[in-house]
């Protein structure tokens, strides 16, 4: 029975407004809910207390960061209010391991929320991410696409400014995040329209194909087999034509033979997968 009220809450798409400007009495009442023993809240919630964190466990943040999601799943959409303030705080954490626990879950948190929830409350917290630490931004970037796909299409489009910045990392050797983001922007080509893929993703993808490490231009020559097949589908033919011209001058003539060898492979990829008619291919 439990379970069936929760579910019901989860899925209440009811508007819920929050006030930040509370008094004291209004603050505590705005963490009391009914699903759980209150107690219990309020102990889990007095954990992210910093002065608590220095006396009793220094990795006490990152269990409560841990645990963040299967809390805010039993309260229920309904009952977020209860657990805003807490979710901020461990945000904002100094601890980067307590951010990466947050960045790795916000997609989880987002379906639990809903869409209204998720733009108010989630998404400022997602972009701070977006700017933190490599070992905070993996997190992100490895459910990039679970997280993008719960936005409404223009809080969506945003995002297509920032995917650049991916390619940037504290530390070049890091090649695994590029690899990381070539198979997510694998999985957003079905996420934008054929003019966003043609104006944004493809500068991104050639960059990947271009890349010192072969694990990222393997993925990317998918990345690449992929885009002219979605382009190819499109309404407009024109954003194709130009895509295999760019790899016919960029690659298939370049002085390089390392440039030429990618244009090999990205023709075997996309005979591999039937991403264009023999005629078009030819």
């Amino acid at each position: 029975q439990t379970m069936d009220s929760t579910l019901h809450y989860i899925h209440n798409d009811s508007d819920l407004s929050t006030n930040s400007s509370f008094s004291p009495e209004e603050e505590r009442k705005s963490k009391v809910q009914d699903v759980v023993p209150q107690a219990l809240l309020d102990q889990y919630l007095s954990m992210t207390d910093p002065s608590r964190a220095q006396t009793v466990d220094t990795e006490i943040a990152k269990h409560c960061a841990y645990s963040l999601p299967g809390v805010a799943l039993t309260l229920g959409r309904q009952n977020w209010h209860c657990l805003k303030d807490t979710y901020e705080t461990l945000a904002s954490d100094m601890q980067w391991k307590v951010r990466r626990t947050l960045a790795f879950s916000i997609h989880e948190l987002a379906v639990i929320l809903g869409d209204q929830l998720t733009a108010g409350d989630l998404v400022p917290v997602f972009n701070g991410f977006l700017k933190d630490l490599d070992e905070v931004r993996i997190g992100v970037l490895k459910h990039l696409h679970d997280f993008l796909k719960l936005l409404h299409v223009d809080k969506r489009r945003e995002y297509l400014y920032q995917l650049q910045e991916f390619l940037v990392t504290d530390n070049s050797r890091n090649w695994r995040f590029r690899a990381e983001l070539a198979e997510q922007l694998i999985l957003l080509l079905d996420l934008y329209s054929a003019r966003d893929i043609y104006d944004y993703l493809r500068p991104i993808a050639f960059s990947l194909c271009a890349d010192k490490v072969s694990s990222v231009r393997w993925i990317s020559y998918k990345l690449v087999s992929e885009m002219v097949k979605k382009l190819y589908m499109a309404s407009t033919p024109t954003f194709v034509v130009d895509l295999m011209n760019e790899l016919v001058e960029k690659f298939c003539r370049c002085h390089k033979w390392s440039g030429r060898q990618t244009f090999v492979f990205i023709c075997q990829t996309i005979i591999e997968d039937d991403c264009l008619p023999m005629d078009q291919f030819a």
